[in-house]
């Protein structure tokens, strides 16, 4: 399990993109379209991916081998929000530990 993304859902994408590039000076690494773009995290690995999704919860996004396997061995102790479901790639999950944080499983496992 690597920490891949910290999950930034807006509902004013061009207001976010200004302050992550102009206002705290990210670096853009890439864009999905109009609804997605992601930063560089100044001194990691760890990029900051800007959604227009208000709905979504924020949260960290971590890679492993396989959601589907992850999914069926995860500790009891992690509430499902949403199960594996497929995206370009791979595949998402969506967890809320005990205290109530949320946080996402992926992998790029598929083609699609």
């Amino acid at each position: 399990m690597k920490l891949e993304f910290l999950y930034v859902p807006t509902s004013d994408l061009g207001a976010t993109l200004a302050l992550y590039r102009d206002g705290l000076g990210f670096t853009e690494l890439w864009r999905e379209g109009d609804t997605t773009a992601a930063f560089t995290l100044p001194g990691s690995e760890v990029q900051v991916m800007l959604d227009q999704d208000a709905e979504a919860p924020g949260g960290p996004m971590f890679t492993v081998d396989s959601v589907a396997e992850f999914h069926a061995s995860r500790p009891v102790q992690l509430q499902v929000l949403s199960a594996p479901t497929a995206i370009p790639g791979g595949f998402l999950a969506l967890y809320a530990e005990p205290g109530g944080s949320s946080f996402y499983v992926i992998d790029q496992s598929s083609d699609q």
